[in-house]
């Protein structure tokens, strides 16, 4: 199959510069397009974000790790970049993500905090784009056919060996089985007290905060980490691998399971059975994303890869526990499967849009985690009340008063 999705009528034979990007997906779909950023080819996933804002914290969160990100909204880049957006702390080497698709071209910026050009952004980030395609065609062949793998190149001359990217797109083995963790988590452990952001201040610090909580960092955002502090909390980030043992040691009144990519059974191989004896042992934990789908793994359940996952900004979720309905952040493939999970485990979310699970929590313990984002905000901040919820537990187990969820 050779199918072309383009914004554009192709050039003729002679008198223009021909298009110099190109993505082929693996059962042979050849899409053509304008490159920016990065030179080169890369091999992902290719899904779709519904998002109308937040182009950079998307691709520099590290749970797109192995995929090539299509915008549906089709003026990307065109306020810039700065350095405050960015939800991964290394600023030059790349979050994980592949690539991106864009429907227009990027026009210069225009906005007061930018500080540099979307395509060099790109560039240093080693990420490689491709613009000027029909986005539309795109988000409905995922739709109905699923998130296919696929290789994005960009090379400024327009040449390239469409057999060979075809067949590194077809010999991908995609994201069921895979492990990226090691691709995105910490090499080392560190603290944080950096609160969130606030317009015209920037961000302040927590330099008394009263409660300790030890994160593992599979693929950790920094808004998740702002929204810990700024409910109170002094956080050690350590890395995916640090056993159980690692993460008492450093007497924490809470655990935290981050986000992350890939496969959660991949991972779960040896961080299931660390996170089991954390269960174990009282403390307040509390998941998000993969860290969710790695604590129902951990208490009993089973995950599987989704036909298209979800991926945006406007997820309606539904929480039991209020009977409120959050606007919500989400970017997972793959999914609890709510009939595994076993006596003890309660369901706490659901999605509206399609009735997967999308939260839970274990009876009698101070255990519970989401499958969305709360950090971010698009409701605008629905979900921050999980913040406190999980601060709440720890105020419990110290022997100290609630304070209301907000």
């Amino acid at each position: 199959m050779s199918t072309i999705i383009s914004s554009r009528p192709a050039p003729p034979a002679w008198g223009e510069t021909p298009r110099t990007a190109r993505l082929v997906l693996a059962n042979g779909t050849v899409i053509e397009g304008d490159g920016l950023g990065a030179t080169g080819s890369a091999v992902g996933e290719v899904c779709f974000n519904t998002a109308i804002t937040g182009y950079q914290e998307i691709l520099t969160d590290p749970s797109y790790a192995g995929q090539i990100i299509t915008f549906t909204f089709p003026h990307v880049g065109n306020v810039g970049t700065n350095t405050e957006d960015s939800e991964t702390s290394n600023l030059v080497a790349r979050a994980g993500v592949r690539g991106c698709v864009l429907r227009a071209g990027v026009t210069d910026p225009s906005n007061y905090r930018d500080i540099k050009h979307f395509d060099a952004w790109l560039k240093a980030r080693g990420i490689i784009g491709i613009g000027g395609i029909d986005t539309r065609a795109l988000t409905v062949l995922i739709r109905e056919k699923g998130m296919p793998n696929g290789v994005i190149a960009h090379a400024p001359d327009g040449k390239f060996d469409l057999a060979k990217l075809k067949a590194e797109a077809k010999a991908w083995p995609g994201l069921d089985g895979m492990d990226l963790v090691p691709e995105v988590t910490c090499g080392q452990s560190y603290t944080w007290d950096e609160m969130r952001w606030v317009w015209d201040k920037g961000y302040a610090r927590n330099e008394a905060a009263p409660f300790h909580v030890v994160a593992l960092d599979y693929g950790l955002k920094r808004n998740i980490l702002r929204c810990l502090a700024s409910a109170g909390c002094r956080v050690t980030v350590v890395p995916a691998t640090a056993t159980a043992e690692d993460v008492l040691g450093r007497k924490p009144d809470g655990v935290f399971l981050s986000n992350g990519p890939g496969d959660p059974a991949a991972t779960g191989k040896y961080a299931v059975p660390e996170i089991k004896k954390l269960v174990a042992t009282g403390l307040p934990v509390f998941g998000i994303c993969l860290g969710h789908q790695m604590l129902a793994l951990a208490l009993g359940g089973r995950t599987r890869k989704m036909h298209q996952g979800h991926h945006g900004a406007n997820h309606p979720v539904k929480d039991h526990t209020t009977g409120k309905v959050e606007i919500t952040s989400m970017n997972h493939g793959f999914t609890v499967d709510r009939d595994s999970l076993p006596a003890g485990v309660k369901e706490t979310h659901v999605s509206l849009f399609d009735d997967t699970n999308c939260g839970l929590k274990l009876d009698g313990k101070p255990v519970f985690s989401v499958q969305y984002h709360p950090e971010a905000s698009p409701g605008p901040q629905d979900s921050h009340y999980l913040f406190t919820r999980f601060v709440n537990l720890m105020r419990k187990r110290a022997g100290q008063a609630a304070v209301k969820e907000r």
